[in-house]
């Protein structure tokens, strides 16, 4: 529970509504099309981008109890629920996939979870892709001592996490045509399509491969608001061989991008982000005068 000094989150002061800033590139200029970023990023230096937007309205149903959660080794939502019990005074739990990794140090984003407080427990592959079955999210609970924890799904997408991601899109309503966002359970993308107004439509970009994004979204969005909501669609083509896969054309990309704009490019979401955009740019994907908002959901790791 919160102690009764516990600062709520209105105290942790975000950065609401995030800016906009425009961004003057050769590869959109020459295409007619204009070039927005929408600096989510920028919302809290610890609960970065969507992570504030997903996160907010769960601790604010988990009302002071313990807050469990699940991710894999290099999670960006797994350290924002750990920054976020230690700012709130909130227990948190990291259910991590692969028991293989209790055997070895921990990586710079497992060790920041701990160093915040996060109490990780590791379980092996198969018990983790049955997670969401009721007796296996029993056991795991129990064997991590969190019994009645509030339970929020991998990536932090729920109905009240979509909810929380509608006032994105309600915040670029008349900034864009298309607004665009890398996506990884598909929360952020449900709501934002929801929040946008109805001329203007929304894109997701797919971090990892498979396919199985379209069928989740509209899950998320039934389930937030009762079925389809806002006109979206998935380009699945930026992935790159999967989540946490930065080859070399992807590193030199972003180094690139930083170079021109002066800006940080966080690369596991908004490097495939940015550099699909740059090819549907390439490929008159978007017609002359079209504005494309792209969200910044986080920034280098550090």
């Amino acid at each position: 529970m919160t102690s009764p000094d516990s600062p709520g989150l209105d105290a942790l002061r975000p950065r609401l509504p995030s800016p906009v800033q425009e961004i003057v590139d050769g590869r959109f200029e020459r295409r007619g099309v204009r070039l927005l970023l929408k600096r989510d990023d920028l919302i809290h230096p610890e609960l970065i981008g969507n992570k504030w937007r997903k996160l907010a309205p769960n601790l604010a149903a988990a009302d002071g109890r313990a807050i469990a959660t699940f991710g894999g080794a290099w999670s960006n939502h797994l350290r924002a629920t750990a920054a976020a019990g230690r700012l709130l005074g909130i227990a948190t739990v990291g259910v991590v996939r692969g028991d293989e990794l209790a055997d070895r140090p921990l990586n710079a984003s497992l060790a920041r979870c701990a160093a915040d407080g996060m109490r990780l427990l590791f379980v092996d592959r198969s018990t983790y892709r049955r997670k969401s079955e009721p007796h296996t999210l029993t056991a795991i609970l129990r064997a991590a001592g969190a019994e009645d924890a509030y339970v929020v799904p991998e990536g932090g997408s729920n109905a009240e996490a979509v909810r929380g991601c509608q006032e994105l899109g309600a915040e670029l309503r008349g900034r864009a045509d298309v607004v665009a966002v890398a996506c990884g359970t598909g929360g952020t993308l449900a709501g934002l399509a929801a929040g946008l107004a109805p001329e203007q439509r929304a894109l997701g970009v797919p971090v990892l491969k498979g396919g199985f994004l379209t069928a989740e979204t509209e899950t998320l969005q039934r389930r937030a608001f009762g079925g389809r909501r806002g006109t979206w669609s998935l380009d699945d083509r930026f992935h790159f061989g999967g989540y946490a896969r930065v080859p070399d054309e992807l590193e030199a990309f972003a180094a690139d991008f930083e170079d021109r704009h002066g800006l940080p490019v966080e690369r596991l979401y908004v490097a495939k982000l940015l550099y699909g955009l740059v090819t549907l740019a390439g490929e008159g994907a978007f017609p002359r005068g079209t504005a494309v908002a792209a969200v910044v959901t986080g920034r280098p790791f550090s």
